[in-house]
């Protein structure tokens, strides 16, 4: 991509945020140095961030012997983002600021229940009422998602191949990323766990609309070469049976040793997690015993449990937390 000034500045202005956001506080002589960007140019944009309230002045360093520098934070209310995630029973919500403090978050009637897009307008319509400041949209769905277009969805026929990021972008002229629901979930574990990059993590759902996973591997989500990638619903268990008929027709607990097993032939990854609204902490020891029937025990990922609904949270507000930087 060619570098034209105004990416150039983009690209400046987006790294001040960054380390600003991640220092906390810094000086110009400071930010100057870790971004090897020239001392007059960060002045530059920092007088223009102070004088649009991007940027606070927070107080002087001590003095070595000159002119006591000043030092800069960045303003966490300069803007807000919005995360919606879409569930069978309800459609959750959380306004967040830039610096992930949630400053609200509700619940309001399932917009899968509904024929069409009105009720997610809505319930987008009255955030930007009450903050004006939103600038970012996050939306997570329990479908598979293709660069915002929705392209596998099988209970909500109304959404498939709907192309939600463009829709939403024209409707409310800001920039929105749609993610899958498990997709969002791994990353947010990612994140909140502070995992290293080198770490493999897979995150089971067994969900209203049947299993989904997410995959993330040397730090990065795995989609797939269609977006299709963590639909293990689909996987066959039996001669005649997946994964979700399975848990239904099949033992529940070998069931999902089968399936961490698959997942540890094929990945081998560090952790599985599942939700802990879907299995009860003494559980995990039954699902990993049932795996080592496959498996031996040695190669098996630690199994753990945690806050799904958080963790989807969590991943939406990173996701909206880049729009913001950018």
């Amino acid at each position: 991509m060619r570098t034209t000034p105004k990416s150039m500045k983009q690209a400046i202005s987006r790294s001040i945020r960054s380390v600003l956001l991640g220092l906390g506080s810094a000086t110009k002589a400071e930010l100057s140095e870790t971004l090897d960007i020239s001392f007059p140019t960060i002045s530059k944009f920092i007088g223009h961030m102070e004088k649009d309230g991007e940027v606070v002045e927070v107080g002087l360093d001590d003095s070595s012997g000159g002119r006591r520098a000043k030092r800069y934070a960045y303003n966490p209310e300069y803007s807000l983002g919005l995360a919606v995630f879409l569930e069978k029973s309800a459609t959750h919500y959380a306004v967040f600021n830039c610096a992930g403090d949630v400053k609200e978050q509700g619940t309001e009637a399932s917009v899968l229940a509904g024929d069409n897009l009105e009720l997610l307008e809505a319930v987008i319509g009255a955030c930007l009422e009450k903050h004006p400041k939103i600038c970012a949209l996050s939306i997570g769905v329990p479908g598979a998602v293709n660069n915002g277009r929705i392209i596998y969805i099988p209970d909500y026929g109304q959404l498939q191949n709907i192309d939600l990021k463009t829709h939403l972008e024209a409707r409310f002229s800001m920039p929105a990323a749609i993610e899958n629901d498990m997709n969002a979930a791994v990353l947010g574990y990612h994140h909140r766990e502070k995992m290293s990059a080198a770490q493999s993590l897979v995150y089971i759902y067994l969900g209203q609309n049947g299993p989904g996973a997410g995959i993330i591997v040397n730090g990065d989500v795995i989609r797939g070469s269609t977006s299709f990638s963590g639909e293990i619903s689909l996987i066959p268990q039996y001669d005649q049976a997946n994964f979700w008929q399975a848990l239904q027709q099949k033992s529940r607990k070998d069931a999902l040793g089968r399936i961490v097993a698959s997942l540890s032939a094929i990945l081998n990854p560090h952790q599985v997690i599942f939700s802990k609204e879907d299995i009860e902490q003494g559980e995990l020891k039954e699902v990993a015993q049932a795996s080592s029937q496959f498996i031996p025990p040695e190669h098996l990922p630690v199994l753990v449990s945690s806050d799904w609904k958080q963790d989807y949270l969590h991943g939406l507000e990173s996701l909206g937390l880049r729009l913001m930087l950018n």
